[in-house]
């Protein structure tokens, strides 16, 4: 008996292609089929989908849908799209994703740690002046999230020589980073960091939480690195600590609005470096081997994976 799986996502067919190229082969005697190709019956016989950001109203149509696999590793959208049903949402942790998002954080703390923001500024203004440089040992890093992409990171900081602290909703503990929680732990991590660093999910919770407030308590010239969520930070209050010489330096890769407009104030600035959502992009190969993994002790045990709190967000 062939089992049936719905892809529901929002990608170009292209894209779809190569996820059902590369899923496929690993689910024997299981149906993967696009949303679109799905006759009403069939609908009606789906448990399961693999998703990225789908459209709400396609997934009302898979009236026994039990449970999705995202694609993704932040379910924001996702919690929007199911808010009125009981589907489980099994997010993306692939151990993969843990070790690219580690490298970029890496990659773009040196970025900060070695001024390279004041050294291109340099060179176009054709000026040749050396600056002291700073032992990454007396460079205090701080990470707001403190789940498998934080601790992957965290590990990764430490190994390269700097102090790194962490901050999470609950207590956490990890050997060798000086860990935070609570809404005092914050205030603590914040006042002793020179480069702050998000991964937080986000949730009602985590909204704006980095705003003029919080912002305003790292200390003069911190700088930031904003790899979760666009709404994590208040833009305008951001703009507000670069202007007025708080901040000395954000690197972002997630924003509001996504591409960024090319009429938002960020892009003309000096003192914010633009990604475009690149730090730790899903590797098909391995997110495809998860997912079949996942839908494999399903239909053999009726299983459904570690599903997302809705309670909490992630």
């Amino acid at each position: 008996m062939n089992h049936l799986v719905a892809f529901c996502s929002q990608f170009s067919e292209r894209e779809e292609q190569e996820w059902l190229k590369e899923i496929s082969p690993l689910l024997h005697n299981v149906n993967i089929i696009p949303f679109y190709q799905l006759t009403n019956e069939q609908k009606k016989d789906v448990k399961v989908a693999i998703v990225a950001n789908p459209n709400r109203e396609k997934l009302a149509e898979l009236t026994n849908l039990q449970w999705v696999q995202s694609l993704w590793a932040g379910v924001e959208n996702l919690l929007k799209a199911t808010a009125d049903s009981n589907i489980e949402i099994v997010r993306m942790v692939d151990p993969m994703l843990s070790s690219t998002m580690a490298e970029a954080v890496l990659a773009w703390t040196f970025y900060l740690h070695r001024d390279m923001p004041k050294y291109q500024l340099q060179q176009r203004n054709k000026k040749w002046k050396q600056h002291p440089l700073i032992n990454q040992c007396d460079r205090k890093i701080g990470i707001l999230g403190l789940g498998a992409l934080g601790k992957a990171s965290a590990k990764k900081l430490l190994e390269n020589g700097f102090s790194v602290s962490g901050w999470s909703r609950r207590p956490s503990d990890l050997n060798g980073v000086t860990c935070y929680h609570g809404k005092d732990g914050l205030v603590r991590i914040l006042k002793e960091t020179n480069i702050l660093i998000c991964l937080l999910p986000l949730t009602n919770e985590t909204k704006e939480l980095l705003n003029r407030e919080t912002l305003s308590i790292l200390p003069k010239s911190a700088s930031l690195i904003n790899f979760s969520r666009g709404q994590i930070i208040n833009e305008e209050d951001l703009l507000y600590c670069l202007n007025h010489n708080h901040l000395k330096h954000a690197v972002l890769d997630v924003f509001d609005e996504e591409p960024l407009p090319q009429t938002h104030p960020f892009w003309e600035l000096s003192n914010i470096t633009i990604l475009p959502h690149i730090s730790a992009p899903t590797n098909m190969s391995s997110a495809s081997k998860l997912v079949a993994k996942n839908i494999l002790n399903y239909l053999k045990a009726g299983d459904v994976p570690a599903a997302v709190k809705r309670e909490i967000g992630y």
